[in-house]
């Protein structure tokens, strides 16, 4: 599917209509502390009036195959309102490794439902960004029948997921495997990010159906292509809490004069507008890198991650100071944006993680020799 600027900012504007309506703080926080953990009414408006499940689902399976830069303008508006949904989970990350493990039965099998809004999936990220001997699964094959063993500590939607899709040690070798949900067991992991839930994934001998043998190759391109997703979503909760923090310093006075007038709150919403739109042009380059599957993909990948993750923290954080004792408060929106940039700052591995990485790619870049 090939859309332009105008239909792209159409679709930004449907969206943000649509969260401003049903995707309201009272909405995210009666979703967050329901059993499910996201809002399963919002879900089917999505699914059914938008057929947002199935935007980057190849036509085959019955999405739109949309672009990145198409599946840019949602997440962020899905930053923007913390909406509860496992879209990052299922329709970014389940697709992205379901698709790059080349296995067409395993597509025709669970992307139509995908699509449509009925079926879940996750992924287990663990393998993207860790060397294979550190790896928490081992695989076993006895006449031609693949079980796992071992526990993945933080999964990403686990409990509502129909399959996950993990990687696992086997012999010398890394594969991709995915396992049903009546397979494993799994235990509830509380963070501090409610509007998000993991959980532990316990495997023991469960049957499980190899997807691919070069298990971290694949899972690493899924992380580098996930990168873009949420890179946007983090800019679009930057966005969204710059525009708190604006709003609040044109409305707030004291004495007698708007807090927006003092120095040091300007300064600080300055700083926070420069962040933004370093993110939002780091997002943008992952994107592009995406949908022209350039080389130096990882590499952006990395700077996407380290950027856009530093933005929102760094913004979250600043909106708070700008309201002040209020922001600190359990009532106010200011705290749950805290909470999302913490957990998704360190979902594909902390700002910290990837400046080392960087260390290690940047002289590829260069064609010098460690």
């Amino acid at each position: 599917m090939t859309t332009t600027a105008s239909e792209r900012a159409e679709l930004a504007a449907m969206l943000r209509n649509l969260f401003e309506k049903r995707s309201t703080d009272a909405d995210v926080r009666r979703a967050m502390e329901s059993s499910a953990g996201h809002d399963t009414e919002l879900w089917r408006v999505l699914a059914d009036e938008v057929g947002l499940p199935g935007l980057i689902v190849p036509e085959t399976y019955g999405g739109a195959a949309a672009s990145a830069e198409d599946l840019a303008v949602v997440m962020v508006e899905l930053g923007r309102s913390l909406a509860c949904v496992p879209y990052l989970s299922t329709s970014v990350l389940g697709v992205l490794a379901l698709v790059a493990s080349g296995d067409e039965e395993a597509c025709a099998r669970w992307l139509p439902g995908v699509a449509e809004g009925n079926t879940f999936l996750s992924v287990a990220l663990t393998g993207g960004h860790r060397p294979a001997d550190e790896l928490p699964l081992t695989a076993a094959v006895a006449a031609d029948r693949w079980t796992l063993t071992g526990t993945e500590a933080h999964v990403l939607d686990g409990r509502t997921a129909d399959a996950v899709v993990v990687a696992a040690r086997h012999g010398d070798g890394v594969g991709l495997f995915l396992v049903e949900a009546s397979a494993f067991a799994v235990h509830e992991r509380p963070t501090a990010d409610q509007t998000r839930r993991f959980c532990a994934l316990s495997f023991d001998q469960a049957p499980a159906r190899l997807l691919c043998e070069d298990g971290l190759r694949v899972l690493s391109r899924v992380v580098d292509e996930g990168s873009a997703a949420l890179a946007h979503e983090q800019v679009g909760g930057a966005a969204r809490v710059l525009d708190m923090a604006v709003d609040y310093a044109r409305t707030r006075h004291q004495f007698g004069r708007p807090i927006g007038s003092f120095q040091a709150v300007k300064h600080r919403c300055a700083d926070m507008l420069v962040r933004l739109e370093g993110a939002r042009s780091a997002a943008w380059a992952v994107s592009r890198a995406v949908d022209a599957q350039a080389a130096e993909l990882p590499l952006v990948a990395t700077i996407a991650r380290s950027v856009c993750a530093d933005a929102y923290l760094a913004c979250a954080s600043d909106n708070v100071q700008i309201h002040g004792g209020i922001g600190f408060t359990w009532e106010h929106p200011a705290q749950l944006h805290v909470k999302r940039s913490r957990g998704s700052a360190v979902l594909l591995g902390s700002p910290a993680q990837q400046r080392l990485a960087l260390t290690q790619q940047v002289p590829l870049l260069t064609g010098e020799q460690k």
